[in-house]
């Protein structure tokens, strides 16, 4: 009794603590006020830059804000600034981002082909604005293999961990994932780093000591003020192309603002000019396939004019399957994302997130719909529905189901893994000429047997953990771990599971991965490059065009991908300028 009201106590204290805190939080988003940032309406009908950049996003924000420091930069962002939404700066409010389905979300929900419920980002910052956080560099074998600079690699992440990665402080349910990991043999232990290397560790986040959200976004306090432009509610309709002799040059774009008015954004005169794609992986092939370049029959199709034959465009998609188990527990875990990684030799990554209270609210406040944060059916997270039920009316059911659960039963945590890669591989295409509508995306979960394979090894590892000394305070006595798989795969937000008993049977392990899956939106490809661009990121076939985001991606760096989208923004803002120096003289601007 008397441990139970001091649990009580200690989650009124840590619940005002929270309200105050969103407080201060909103007073700081409203602080920020980058003068160069406007809405579309007040953006002329015709303007010229040196640079324009489509997508202010993970890769676009860094890029815009390096490329401003000499030249002329056109940012254009279709959502809105993440600075006047309170939701997106604050940790406890991470899942209402992304189950906020309005047209107006920050977090645009998708559904691939797969019938796998994702999110994409529609707010200044990209993804960084809308993920689990997570900080962590690509390993130096990724860096060798796409022909990085590790000088300037090193740099450029520097650059970007001076503002937003910090180091988190632990609580009982990440320390005891992480002694687990230790425990089970996943060694060494690296303690906290933000370098990828094989053992335990414990990985940067992009929350702050008080829970506050730090976004590609904030990376824009390095531009010239001078030199940019950005625009929000900016959404392109298409790239304009002029020709050089036969092959097709960028020479432009045409964006619509929020009240449907048309701008046109030209380059100046100059070699050394750009417009450069920073969509994401489902808005940068989009956008090319919507400009004209990409496989003609399906352009055709569509009644879109072919400007080139590019087939690789929209191929290569592949997301990190992911699969959680839930941890019922006797004790109270804290509110957590994902601050420790297993980084195994067998492919398979290891993480923990803890904590059913994930909206806490002030006292005397209607509590919000009960649900697990990232794991929830408000945000599409373990409802692998496929597409014929995939309706609004499934996803109130499950979260009617998940209130009559028992408090008890929803105290606890997930630990997951997410399949190094992957080597599955899928496609993407046009449903429509609407530029803001979802592409239609299939990611081919589980196709390859080795993702499958790694898939086994990593819920055996997570057994493993929980089963360990370490994590025994967060488990209740003669756990089964078949019980766990049940309990997960039964979840009122999984409907395609169908009630399959998970044994010992590497088979039934196999069909759980297969059914339990998930995404933790790593998704990426689409324009990668020996495809779609060549390894200086340049549209093959056209001049003056460039892709530079996450979509060129064939595997996913590291653990997490954020931190290398952001360091590629600002390594290629590098390069480009280097090279513009080299085209204009060192006395031009």
């Amino acid at each position: 009794m008397a441990s139970d009201l001091n649990s009580a106590q200690a989650m009124a204290v840590f619940t005002v603590a929270s309200f105050f805190a969103l407080l201060c939080m909103a007073q700081l988003a409203r602080a920020v006020n980058y003068t160069f940032m406007r809405e579309a309406v007040d953006a002329p009908p015709v303007a010229y830059y040196d640079y324009i950049i489509i997508g202010g996003g993970t890769a676009g924000c860094p890029l815009a804000a390096t490329l401003s420091q000499r030249s002329r930069v056109l940012l254009l962002e279709r959502g809105g600034s993440p600075y006047e939404d309170g939701r997106v700066l604050s940790m406890l409010h991470f899942s209402d981002v992304l189950a906020d389905t309005s047209a107006s979300s920050p977090s645009q929900r998708f559904v691939s082909e797969d019938g796998v419920i994702n999110s994409r980002p529609r707010v200044l910052g990209g993804g960084s604005c809308i993920n689990a956080g997570f900080f962590t560099r690509a390993g130096a074998g990724y860096v060798r293999a796409v022909g990085w600079d590790p000088r300037e690699v090193l740099a450029a992440y520097r650059w970007v961990e001076d503002v937003v990665a910090f180091q988190p402080a632990l609580g009982p349910w990440q320390a005891a994932v992480r002694r687990g990991l230790l425990e089970t043999g996943v060694l060494p232990d690296n303690g906290f780093t933000y370098d990828h290397i094989p053992g335990t560790k414990v990985g940067g986040s992009i929350f702050d000591a008080d829970g506050r959200r730090h976004t590609a976004a904030d990376l824009l306090r390095y531009s010239n003020p001078d030199g940019i432009d950005l625009f929000l509610r900016a959404r392109v309709a298409r790239i304009l192309f002029g020709c050089k002799g036969t092959k097709p040059v960028a020479r432009g774009v045409v964006f619509r603002d929020a009240q449907g008015g048309a701008h046109v954004a030209y380059l100046n005169r100059g070699a050394a000019n750009e417009v450069i794609l920073s969509a994401g992986a489902l808005g940068s092939p989009q956008q090319l396939m919507l400009s004209g370049i990409g496989p003609a029959d399906h352009l055709r199709s569509l009644g879109i004019d072919v400007i080139l034959d590019l087939p690789g465009v929209g191929q290569g998609m592949s997301d990190n399957p992911m699969n959680a188990i839930y941890v019922p527990s006797p004790s109270p875990v804290e509110v957590s994302l994902i601050q420790v990684v297993g980084i195994t030799r067998f492919g398979s990554y290891i993480e923990g997130a803890s904590g059913a209270n994930w909206n806490s609210h002030p006292s005397g406040t209607q509590p919000p719909p009960r649900n697990f944060g990232m794991f929830s059916p408000q945000t599409g997270q373990l409802a692998t529905v496929p597409p014929a039920q995939r309706t609004p009316e499934a996803i109130a059911r499950a979260v009617e189901a998940m209130s009559q659960v028992p408090d008890a039963a929803l105290r606890g945590g997930f630990i997951l893994e997410k399949v190094l890669g992957p080597q599955s591989t899928g496609s993407l295409s046009l449903r429509n000429l609407d530029p803001d509508d979802n592409p239609s995306v299939r990611f081919n979960y589980f196709a390859h047997p080795d993702d499958l394979r790694r898939c086994v090894a990593g819920i055996s590892a997570i057994e493993r953990v929980i089963r360990s000394r370490a994590f025994s305070r967060f488990t209740y006595p003669n756990f089964a771990f078949p019980a766990a798989l049940n309990v997960t795969a039964d979840f009122p937000v999984n409907t395609l599971y169908g009630g399959r008993r998970v044994g010992g049977d590497p088979r039934a392990l196999e069909q759980f991965c297969r059914d339990t899956v998930m995404t933790i939106w790593h998704y990426h490809g689409g324009c990668q490059v020996g495809r779609v661009v060549d390894r200086d990121y340049k549209v093959l076939g056209v001049e003056a065009l460039r892709v530079i985001d996450g979509s060129t991606f064939n595997a996913s760096p590291g653990t997490n991908p954020q931190a290398t989208v952001m360091m590629l923004g600002r390594y290629m803002g590098v390069k480009l300028l280097k090279e513009r120096m080299l085209v204009e003289g060192p006395g031009a601007r």
